[in-house]
């Protein structure tokens, strides 16, 4: 039996679902525990591209349980679309194979709505870079004690008297404050009672079942979304999303205990990208970026935003490190390094004559510093038909023995090229 966490070291996009989706081969539960459908995992198998928002990766597996925990905010509507697409692939999602929290929160109409007028409001200069989804106003509304849980569906009259003062709250901020239009709450009423005879199979106790897995010897297997810089407590606030991302979630995010987490496996991409607004220091403005950002094909899942692209950043690598417990990397698009003679890394940050081997938690000075740099010898060589270490040439393994020196920590996955079989598996989190 083992408990494995997957989590994002940088700020998302790291390629953590073609690696979730290679560890679920091991595993018997696959349990999403944070963010929305903000977020997205791509995965290529037999040449398909499929990509998952909200359902866990894990179920292109038909053997395997998947489960939405508690700490998830769910579109409902982004979820039934999800099991269609799905149906039609010939994988069909049952209650037998998905399981979603009767805890998690829903994301209603009137979030979106406030969402897009928000951000939209916001100065140029201040703009988060949302997806626009709802997933920010849903998360303030279950801080805030105002929202609506998917379990909520089920008691009718709970549900209309949620929604009513919702709705209320709601239109008082859309049309006074941001001058946008009311939503309907006869509209929303209607649209959720449909959703809720479609969705109620699916809801249960995640928690009370994954604690019964565990007993029973199962493995589990916990995905979240998004990366460790855009955790809402650690992250690069307030450019971050609304949750948090880090390990330690994975058990408020599913009713999970801590002390049966068995090992931590960070996703680190070989170089770094970020989406959206926000200081990014090892960002390259040069033909560099550019031949990074189009040789990974580096544009978001969900939004299809071009990424911002940069060379490896290790202050940010030892951050997740430490936030996260990490006890093995993942080190992904290794190949997209191929071709460059010189690489680098950033070992540290300067600013007003500083040196900073952790982010600054000033947003003002985080957007100021500037990355030192260790040069490292690249390759030339394609590597996507290496199938163990020994076929990397000896300066990509350089390359991957260097970012465990400066992590302290062992790279126990190094993915070559998009496919499931471009991966090489050093070491099992699910062996014994």
């Amino acid at each position: 039996m083992a408990n494995v966490v997957v989590v994002g070291t940088q700020w998302g996009d790291e390629g953590k679902g073609k690696i979730v989706d290679l560890l679920t081969r091991y595993a018997d539960y696959i349990v999403r525990f944070q963010g929305g459908n903000n977020a997205g995992h791509t995965l290529v198998v037999e040449g398909k591209q499929f990509i998952f928002h909200l359902i866990p990766s894990g179920i292109l597996y038909e053997k395997k349980k998947c489960m939405i925990g508690n700490g998830v905010v769910i579109d409902p509507e982004v979820l039934l679309e999800e099991m269609r697409e799905l149906h039609e692939n010939g994988l069909p999602v049952t209650p037998e194979r998905l399981m979603v929290s009767e805890n998690a929160h829903l994301i209603m109409p009137y979030h979106k709505a406030l969402d897009l007028n928000q951000e939209a409001a916001l100065k140029s200069s201040k703009k988060i870079g949302t997806t626009g989804r709802g997933i920010g106003p849903c998360y303030v509304d279950k801080i805030n004690r105002k929202g609506i849980k998917i379990g909520d569906l089920l008691d009718e009259d709970l549900f209309n008297d949620k929604l009513k003062d919702n709705v209320e709250e709601k239109n008082f901020l859309l049309t006074k404050q941001l001058n946008s239009e009311p939503v309907s709450f006869a509209a929303i009423k209607n649209q959720f009672q449909l959703l809720a005879e479609k969705l109620a199979p699916y809801l249960g106790n995640v928690s009370a079942e994954l604690d019964a897995a565990r007993k029973s010897g199962k493995h589990i297997l916990f995905e979240g979304a998004q990366g460790t810089q855009l955790d809402i407590d650690h992250g690069t606030y307030p450019f971050v999303t609304s949750s948090n991302t880090v390990a330690g979630n994975a058990c408020t995010g599913t009713g999970f205990g801590p002390v049966h987490i068995d090992a931590v496996i960070g996703i680190l991409k070989a170089y770094t990208t970020r989406v959206g607004s926000g200081p990014f220091p090892s960002e390259l403005f040069d033909a560099t970026g550019e031949q990074l950002q189009e040789k990974g094909g580096e544009f978001g899942a969900t939004t299809g935003r071009k990424r911002r692209c940069g060379w490896l950043d290790s202050v940010v690598a030892n951050e997740a490190v430490r936030l996260n417990s990490i006890t093995g990397l993942a080190v992904t698009k290794l190949d997209v390094l191929s071709g460059h003679s010189t690489l680098k890394i950033a070992t540290s940050y300067e600013a007003d004559g500083k040196e900073f081997k952790v982010m600054p938690s000033n947003i003002r000075m985080t957007e100021k510093v500037k990355p030192v740099y260790e040069e490292i010898p690249g390759w030339q060589e394609d590597i996507g038909a290496a199938r163990s270490v020994d076929d990397l040439p000896v300066q990509a393994r350089d390359y991957v023995k260097r970012i465990e020196d400066i992590t302290e920590t062992p790279a126990v996955i190094i993915s070559v090229g998009p496919a499931r079989d471009e991966t090489l598996l050093l070491k099992n989190p699910f062996a014994a």
